[in-house]
């Protein structure tokens, strides 16, 4: 009888130690799914598709505060992607489904009521900015690109307890720089740890850019969004690059950057990608991304790094394995065969012999 096959220390702390980096490259793969879907600023192209099977791709694209661009130079290139759908051959007549757009600036004013009075730091937001970040609303209802008066802003929660002391307050008023202004909602900031980390502007409150601008003539865009239908692959970022007068600014792909192919793309920028020779600055939701594709780089590295040993260890049983049964092919099971098919020839020879020569077969 075959003895049984008794495991040495060796083998048993190999064992346990693979058992151990399985479960490190389990917890990893489960994290880097959870951070991957953290940040609901970056999937806006999954939420605008919804059941359509139409592909659809979103763009960030950052402007340098000296050249800031305003709202000719993005109505110029709404027009110019009208033009480049109607020459692919997309469905001009929906022109509502292959394109969302928003476009954001930041600044400061004084927020004031009876009740209160305080700095505060404003998002002015125009297109379907809502649409790109889906904040929680806690009263009243987001601003909207069909919104006929531009009065009404967006109250974070401790801009409303500051100036009213609550949060339903849905038609209240209140004065901006001493210009009147109407509350719309109120809203909670996002939770996740990585906008928490990078939001940094303290109270604040959002309105439209059309009332920004009367408060702040000399203001410019400096952040534009866009989720864009995809027919063949890089469609829209290769238009964005050719038509969007970004000048030294920077246009990001958010769809798949928490993939792994773009994660590894990003190891290779190790130690510089920080360094920053341009003059933008990012909002806290794209600081919040970086945030979240540092701790995605660092825990695929750790993933890696952890399925190297348990992965050579299955290829050299894997090895092993098919040494075995090589061997036992040549020694055992191919003898058996030949002498098997041997027999059976000598039959078929033997049987035609007899009924050659008139002996009556078995």
């Amino acid at each position: 009888m075959e003895k049984r096959r008794r495991f040495g220390k060796k083998q048993i702390r190999i064992g346990v130690l693979n058992a151990l980096l399985c479960a490190m490259v389990l917890a990893g793969t489960v994290g880097l799914v959870w951070l991957s879907g953290l940040l609901d600023a970056q999937k806006a192209a999954t939420r605008w598709q919804g059941e359509s099977e139409r592909e659809f791709n979103q763009l960030s694209c950052f402007i340098p505060s000296e050249k800031l661009i305003s709202l000719e130079d993005v109505y110029a290139f709404r027009y110019a992607m009208l033009d480049k759908f109607h020459s692919a051959a997309l469905d001009v007549d929906n022109n509502d489904t292959l394109f969302v757009d928003a476009w954001s600036t930041s600044g400061k004013a004084v927020a004031s009521t009876s009740l209160g009075t305080g700095d505060v730091s404003i998002t002015a937001v125009g297109g379907e900015y809502f649409t790109f970040h889906p904040i929680r609303l806690l009263s009243g209802s987001y601003l909207t690109e069909e919104d006929l008066m531009k009065d009404r802003v967006l109250l974070d929660e401790d801009v409303a307890w500051l100036l009213f002391g609550g949060t339903d307050l849905t038609g209240l008023e209140l004065r901006i720089n001493n210009v009147p202004f109407l509350v719309g909602g109120v809203v909670r900031r996002e939770q996740d740890f990585a906008s928490r980390k990078a939001y940094q502007d303290g109270m604040g409150l959002f309105m439209s850019y059309d009332a920004y601008k009367e408060l702040q003539p000399e203001a410019g865009i400096n952040c534009y969004e866009l989720v864009m239908a995809e027919p063949v692959k890089g469609f829209s970022v290769n238009f964005a690059r050719e038509k969007f007068p970004i000048g030294d600014g920077v246009i990001l792909e958010n769809t798949g950057r928490f993939s792994a192919g773009r994660l590894l793309g990003l190891l290779k920028q190790f130690g510089t990608r920080s360094m920053q020779d341009r003059s933008i600055r990012y909002p806290y939701w794209e600081n919040a991304a970086r945030c979240v594709e540092d701790w995605s780089m660092l825990l695929l590295l750790m993933t890696i790094l952890a399925a190297i040993l348990p992965a050579l260890c299955l290829i050299l049983w894997l090895i092993r394995r098919l040494r075995r049964g090589r061997d036992k092919l040549s020694e055992d099971l191919l003898p058996c065969w030949k002498d098997k098919a041997e027999e059976a020839i000598r039959v078929r020879q033997r049987r035609r012999w007899e009924k050659k020569h008139g002996y009556p077969s078995d």
